[in-house]
């Protein structure tokens, strides 16, 4: 695989999880040293055990935490001399009714897929600004629209949007690129899960879709190489969908 990365130090927040496990082994494929973070130090090391010792570092965070933010943006630094690409991945979700959706699982919605894109960025702009590096946040189809059930989510995905728009302005003239990659669903191929055995639920996503099938780590983990590489050097402020045409679509049903 080409190595556009050689010699570029890439953060991956939320690395342990099934999207953050395939961008951090598409950098690590195309040469960077990648530094793994997330809560469950089992799973980063399980993951870094994949990959070359000496181009990965693993450091465990609470990313809605400031502290452990900037301690990783100082470990990243000295462990590899800077850092050149930040991917702020880590996120979580809540399916519940308006009514039932308490204070406490919003502000862990927010805090987790929002808050958490202010801390890494602060955390990391020196560094970013003597690279003239580039972040790339994810985000999601439900940051493009509404969703029923899912109003904190929704929210927090169309904050980090507009986040990445106005970074994009406020970042641009140190040279830092800021873009976002907006996933639909995504699994592995080949695993078990049960939305995946829900026919009816594959048909309703299906039926939204212009291509076949399902998105795959592998898929978010390409665009999100692309947006950090030189091929995209003029490219920033961008919301990339990788959904299979699902916001390309009017919302209204299929007419034959």
């Amino acid at each position: 695989m080409e190595q556009r990365f050689a010699g570029q130090t890439v953060i991956v927040t939320g690395a342990s999880g099934n999207i953050g496990a395939g961008i951090t082994r598409r950098f690590a494929a195309e040469g960077a040293n990648v530094v793994l973070t997330g809560r469950s130090k089992d799973k980063l090391e399980a993951l870094a055990g994949t990959l070359d010792p000496d181009r990965t570092a693993v450091v465990q965070a609470d990313v809605t935490r400031e502290a452990d933010v900037q301690a990783l943006a100082d470990e990243a630094a000295a462990r590899f001399g800077g850092i050149d690409v930040l991917v702020s991945n880590a996120g979580g979700g809540h399916l519940s009714p308006f009514e039932d959706l308490t204070i406490e699982d919003w502000r862990r919605v927010i805090d987790t897929n929002l808050t958490s894109c202010y801390f890494g960025a602060q955390a990391c702009l020196p560094q970013l600004r003597r690279a003239k590096g580039s972040i790339i946040q994810i985000a999601s189809a439900s940051g493009l629209g509404g969703d029923a059930g899912m109003s904190a989510y929704n929210a927090s995905k169309g904050a980090v949007v507009n986040l990445t728009r106005g970074l994009a302005f406020d970042l641009g003239p140190c040279g830092i690129r800021v873009n976002a990659v907006a996933p639909s669903i995504t699994y592995p191929e080949g695993i078990s899960h049960p939305r995946l055995a829900d026919t009816d639920f594959l048909d309703r996503f299906q039926d939204r879709r212009a291509l076949q099938g399902h998105a795959t780590p592998d898929d978010i983990a390409g665009a999100v190489a692309f947006l950090a590489s030189a091929d995209a050097r003029f490219i920033t402020g961008v919301i990339l969908p990788v959904d299979g045409g699902i916001t390309a679509g009017s919302g209204q049903p299929r007419f034959r």
